[in-house]
């Protein structure tokens, strides 16, 4: 059963291989139900995979194969925080190595077009840091940064 409010995420026919990749990806992750579609459509045939229930780190949602009318965008992205530097590594290398692309500040993009945030919890602390010229040091090194490197984020807090 599709919950009250889930993310519908387009795809052009890819929507069960993203859903497997982000299950094998992330915790808490899980691909669900795969429907058909029960007659031809504009971006496919009866048959085909139309959508695909899926859980990225506990949050619902519904992949949909709507054909190559829409892109994803930064305008929507999955922020996903993280414990150390081996949990930041092993995420962004498992979405950039596997055809995603690098962009800065700790965003990145899978294969799919999906934005993905990066995000250690050391750089959500430092940059809320009271002290507003340690915030403003971690916030500038992170500004040079594509992947977030924690050490660098924690000297440049220190100052």
């Amino acid at each position: 059963m599709v919950p009250k409010n889930t993310i519908c995420l387009w795809y052009d026919g890819t929507a069960l291989d993203a859903a497997k990749f982000y299950a094998e990806t992330f915790p808490d992750s899980a691909v669900g139900a795969v429907h058909r579609a029960p007659g031809d459509y504009p971006a496919g045939k009866l048959g085909d995979v139309l959508t695909v229930e899926f859980t990225v780190i506990g949050i619902p949602c519904l992949g949909l194969n709507g054909g190559p009318a829409f892109k994803h965008s930064e305008a929507f992205s999955f922020q996903v925080a993280t414990d150390d530097q081996a949990e930041t590594d092993r995420l962004w290398n498992a979405i950039v190595d596997n055809g995603g692309q690098e962009s800065a500040c700790g965003w990145c993009k899978d294969k799919w077009g999906l934005s993905w945030q990066i995000t250690p919890r050391a750089l959500t602390d430092a940059i809320a840091d009271p002290d507003h010229a340690a915030a403003k040091r971690a916030f500038e090194a992170m500004m040079q940064m594509r992947k977030i490197d924690i050490a660098a984020i924690e000297a440049a807090r220190r100052g």
